[in-house]
């Protein structure tokens, strides 16, 4: 019954406080190990909240959708928050625990993954990495094989009575997004007359939020790493800064970049 439940048990306080394992005796791992996996439940909550919120654009009920990216957009600033707890390791500390870590990486998070897919960064060889589990690489081919948040965006533009190509309709939804000059047109009329189109223009502010606080995360990741290991290579086999920097240069909704030159 209802009154049986207690805040440790609502909660699972018990499996959710014992979840932590350091492996060696520095001090810092515990740190390390707490950032880490309150980003993973942060993420979990973005994936709700992203895949509702595509739910809604399919359906054209956007204004449950604002809520649901603004909340994203507000779960981001907590991941961004993160960095700065993190960065009171010193290189000395993360030292004394990097031993320990193997070949682990926030490279492997398959939740940060899907979010990237699921936003429309698609990359088809970054499944691969997850194939020895099963049921991750399944999520990720799922995924892959559906319409992202922008497809369905650019989707709805098209319904809305915007001139989209056929070509970006049909595209393979699995494969990274083409910039086209007609989505940033469309995005450009809706731009130039907010007071007719409100409601897109809503939702093309929200996915610029979006792009805006991942890019800051991303950044604070490099950052980071920078402070922490300088030019190392990363545990999971990458170059470190140089991958993360490479990253940066990544945009998932690159007609309302570009729009902003247009109008």
């Amino acid at each position: 019954m209802a009154r049986d439940v207690t805040y440790t048990s609502y909660l699972d306080l018990d499996r959710i406080l014992a979840a932590q394992h350091p492996a060696s005796a520095a001090h810092d791992e515990m740190l390390f190990i707490i950032v880490h996996q309150a980003s993973e439940l942060w993420l979990k909550l973005c994936l709700h909240e992203l895949s509702a919120a595509r739910a809604c654009i399919i359906s054209d009920t956007l204004r449950p959708a604002f809520k649901m990216l603004s909340r994203v957009a507000r779960a981001q600033s907590q991941l961004i928050s993160s960095w700065d707890v993190l960065s009171t390791m010193t290189p000395h500390d993360y030292s004394l625990l990097r031993p320990h870590l193997g070949t682990s990486s926030g490279f492997q998070s398959a939740q940060y993954r899907l979010m990237e897919f699921l936003l429309g960064g698609r990359n088809p060889e970054m499944v691969t990495l997850h194939e020895t589990a099963p049921d991750v690489a399944a999520q990720l081919h799922a995924e892959m094989g559906t319409p992202s948040l922008y497809d369905e965006a650019v989707r709805l533009l098209a319904r809305r009575g915007f001139a989209i190509p056929d070509s970006v309709l049909s595209r393979a939804v699995g494969q990274p997004w083409a910039a086209s000059a007609a989505v940033e047109a469309a995005w450009a009329e809706v731009y130039r007359h907010p007071n007719t189109y409100w409601d897109l223009y809503e939702l093309a502010e929200k996915l610029v939020d979006l792009e805006y606080h991942f890019q800051r995360w991303r950044f604070g990741h490099l950052k980071t790493v920078e402070r922490i290991i300088g030019f190392k290579r990363g545990t999971g086999g990458t170059a470190g800064v140089a991958y993360l920097e490479g990253v940066l240069k990544q945009v998932f909704f690159p007609e309302l970049v570009s729009v902003r030159t247009a109008i």
